[in-house]
């Protein structure tokens, strides 16, 4: 996965005016239109026109907001893992705007969603913005990240994607564990613009973690390589019929080459690919030796294997791109269009010999969705 930088509170404008009324009766027609049992929907239009105009904004009735939630991810453009769409499991917590009470409830989803190895899809949803009255952010880019800690020699310790984090989290009277490592869980940092920011410490029991093995190279286990199970994205917008949730992780489980191929790969990550490449006796003087190919695939098959011996829920990028596909046949027999971004769904690993390459997609955006704040975002994997 390359999860996208944290976006501090104030980068992101609050909402100063009403409602666009044309996207609030797009998505209320949508639901209704999905919905047959649900009536006429001319009263609820009726019912959201006078609450906007009355107070520049409306409240989803919690049918709406479950159904919104959902076709956000169904409308993820860069997700490739949308088959079980209807799975999502939505947690309304609108009523939620102290920073402190809504970290702990993040912590909360974590324990939910790691559902003790069998990872489920979850979304928790915290108050929306409204005219003049803002919504929480959560500043982390998921709920679980691992510190990155720069030394003087300027070389890094942990995961180099998380410096700035770390740096807020120091300045905000975080205390990392006196003998500093690699995979040390940075606190949640939740944010109001007006409010004070709220640290709070991840428990270790909302923390499922994964330590990685290889089934044919022991020495790999001596590494203390782990990763974490869930993959819950944090600082996205969720926006359903023209109403913007600025706080509302949600998660889905691993595709492995986001870890093994991303996380653990990337030089702006982890960068194990030399060395492993020289514990594995390869030769590393010359690209032309394939020793990148070689060693991604050893470490992408340990991640794998590895969770699978924990027992905790991980596909991979082959399965999960044939399931794709079949969301596409399931979406275009209801008549819906199936947006995807080409460069998002097309595995980061042998690519060419996974299904979902060799097509073209629509790549047109679609509401409800998930939206950045002014970074660029990711969708995990979730079903």
């Amino acid at each position: 996965m390359a999860p996208v930088p944290s976006c501090p509170a104030e980068a992101i404008p609050l909402r100063e005016t009403a409602v666009d009324l044309a996207e609030a009766d797009d998505f209320i027609r949508l639901h209704h239109s999905e919905h047959p049992d649900l009536g006429p929907v001319e009263h609820r239009l009726a019912e959201v026109h006078a609450e906007i105009a009355a107070t520049g904004t409306y409240r989803h009735t919690a049918a709406e907001l479950v159904f919104g939630a959902r076709v956000a991810w169904r409308n993820s453009a860069r997700c490739i893992g949308r088959l079980y769409w209807r799975s999502l499991k939505v947690r309304d917590l609108r009523d939620l705007r102290d920073p402190k009470e809504v970290a702990d409830e993040c912590v909360e989803h974590l324990r939910l969603a790691g559902n003790g190895g069998r990872v489920r899809p979850v979304i928790t949803v915290f108050a929306p913005d409204e005219p003049g009255r803002p919504g929480p952010r959560v500043v982390n880019e998921q709920l679980i990240r691992y510190a990155g800690y720069e030394g003087a020699d300027g070389g890094v310790l942990g995961d180099r994607r998380n410096l700035e984090l770390t740096g807020k989290a120091l300045d905000l009277g975080w205390r990392p564990p006196r003998r500093r490592g690699p995979f040390d869980v940075l606190p949640l940092v939740v944010e109001r613009e007006d409010a004070e920011p709220c640290l709070v410490e991840i428990p270790r029991d909302a923390v499922m973690e994964v330590s990685i093995t290889h089934p044919e190279l022991p020495w790999l286990a001596e590494l203390g390589l782990r990763w974490h199970a869930v993959p819950a994205i944090s600082n996205m917008r969720l926006r359903i019929g023209g109403i913007d949730y600025p706080a509302a992780p949600f998660n889905g489980w691993y595709m492995g080459t986001e870890i093994g191929a991303r996380n653990f790969a990337d030089a702006d990550r982890y960068d194990l690919l030399p060395y492993l490449g020289r514990r594995m006796g390869l030769d590393t003087s010359t690209v032309r030796s394939l020793w990148k190919d070689r060693v991604l695939v050893e470490l992408n098959r340990a991640v794998l294997h590895s969770f699978a011996e924990a027992g905790v829920t991980i596909t991979d990028h082959h399965t999960e791109s044939d399931r794709f596909l079949a969301h596409i046949e399931k979406e275009e027999a209801a008549g819906r269009t199936c947006p995807a971004d080409w460069t998002w769904i097309v595995p980061p690993m042998s690519s060419g010999v996974t299904s979902v390459f060799h097509r073209y997609y629509d790549k047109r955006e679609l509401l409800p969705n998930f939206f950045p704040g002014d970074t660029e975002g990711v969708c995990p994997v979730i079903h």
